[in-house]
C-alpha cells in the first residue's frame, strides 16, 4: 500500500485522543469513522471535536470553511462492521491495558479489508505485548500523538515484526498530517516525552501521596524553577485523569511497587468523584480559570 492509497480512517475510542487524532485526519481531507460502543458516546464526541475545531478557527489555525469541510469528513459508527467497511487505516486510542486492545484489534482483523494497517496510539505499552493478537503483525506498529492543540510531535515505534515498507508508510501518513515524526530505533515503554513526564509526574504525585508538599506548591515549585505556565498537575488534568489512574494503576499491579500503588490510590479518589480533569472542567483544579494560570500563582501563599 502507498500514501496516496490511504482514503478512510478508523478511529477506535471516541475519548479525548480518539477525538483529536480524528479532526486532524478529517481537516486533512481523510474520510474518518470514529468508533465507539454506543450513539450517546459518539454524539458527545462530535459535540467535542466540533468545540475543538472553533477553538482552532478562533486561534486561526483553519479557517471556518476548513472546520466545516473537516465535520463533514466525519462518520459516527457504533456498530463493528459498518466501523471496518472499506477501512485503509486504523489509529487506535482504548484504555491502557492490553488485554482490551488486544480483543479490539483480533475483532476488527476479521472485519477490516486485508490491506488496511493497524496503529496504537498507547501511550506506555509496547505494541509487541499484543502484536499476534492483531492477525497481521506485519501491518501493525505505534503511531503516538501528543496534545494536537499544542504540538505536532508524533513517535513511530514499530515492534520487530512490522514490515519495513510499513513503517514507511506510517512514517509518511504521520508527516502527511503535518506532524514530526520521532523515530524510536527500539521499543521503549513510554516512547521518548512520555519517558521523561512520567518520571515527572510519578514523582510529583509520590509527593502529595506521602503528605510532603501540596498540589499547588508542588505545581508552584516546578513553574517557578523550570519558568513553566503549567505544573504536572495541571499536565495530568490536560490528560485526564482516568487516563492517569489507568497508566499507574496498570504499573502497580505488573511491578508491585508500594510507592506507585500509593499514586494510583490518591488518582483514583479524584475519578471516584467524577474529578477527571479538563475534560469535565474538574480535576486537580477548576477550570475555565485554574489557579496556576493566575499572573500571581506561584507567589501565592496559602
Amino acid at each position: 500500500m502507498k500514501l496516496s492509497d490511504i482514503k478512510r480512517v478508523l478511529i477506535l475510542g471516541s475519548g479525548t485522543m480518539g477525538q483529536q487524532i480524528g479532526f486532524l485526519c478529517a481537516s486533512r481531507g481523510y474520510k474518518v469513522v470514529l468508533f465507539d460502543l454506543s450513539t450517546e458516546i459518539l454524539n458527545d464526541a462530535l459535540k467535542r471535536i466540533e468545540s475543538m475545531g472553533s477553538w482552532f478557527v478562533s486561534t486561526r489555525r483553519i479557517s471556518a470553511e476548513e472546520l466545516s469541510k473537516a465535520m463533514t469528513n466525519i462518520e459516527l459508527a457504533s456498530d463493528p462492521k459498518e466501523a471496518a467497511m472499506d477501512v485503509d487505516f486504523i489509529s487506535e486510542s482504548l484504555p491502557e491495558n492490553p488485554e482490551i486492545k488486544a480483543r479490539a484489534f483480533a475483532m476488527f482483523n476479521e472485519l477490516c479489508p486485508t490491506r488496511a494497517v493497524f496503529t496504537t496510539n498507547t501511550s506506555t505499552l509496547v505494541p509487541s505485548m499484543f502484536a499476534d493478537k492483531t492477525g497481521r503483525p506485519e501491518k501493525f506498529a505505534a503511531l503516538h500523538f501528543h496534545d494536537v492543540r499544542t504540538c505536532n510531535i508524533v513517535d513511530v515505534m514499530p515492534h520487530p515484526g512490522t514490515a519495513s515498507d510499513v513503517v514507511e508508510l506510517v512514517r509518511d501518513f504521520a508527516e502527511n498530517l503535518g506532524q514530526i515524526v520521532i523515530m524510536l530505533r527500539s521499543e521503549n515503554s513510554g516512547y521518548v516525552f512520555n519517558t521523561m513526564l512520567s518520571s515527572l509526574l510519578n514523582s510529583a504525585l509520590a509527593l502529595v501521596a506521602n503528605g510532603v508538599a501540596s498540589i499547588e506548591d508542588v505545581d508552584r515549585s516546578w513553574m517557578g524553577v523550570m519558568r513553566m505556565s503549567i505544573g504536572p498537575f495541571g499536565i495530568m488534568d490536560q490528560i485526564g485523569l482516568s487516563t492517569v489512574w489507568t497508566v499507574t494503576e496498570y504499573h502497580a499491579s505488573q511491578t508491585g511497587d508500594l510507592q506507585t500503588q500509593k499514586n494510583a490510590a490518591f488518582v483514583k479518589q479524584y475519578v471516584d468523584r467524577g474529578a477527571l480533569g479538563f475534560k469535565n472542567m474538574r480535576g486537580f483544579y477548576s477550570y475555565p480559570n485554574p489557579a496556576y494560570s493566575s499572573p500571581d500563582f506561584i507567589s501565592a501563599q496559602k
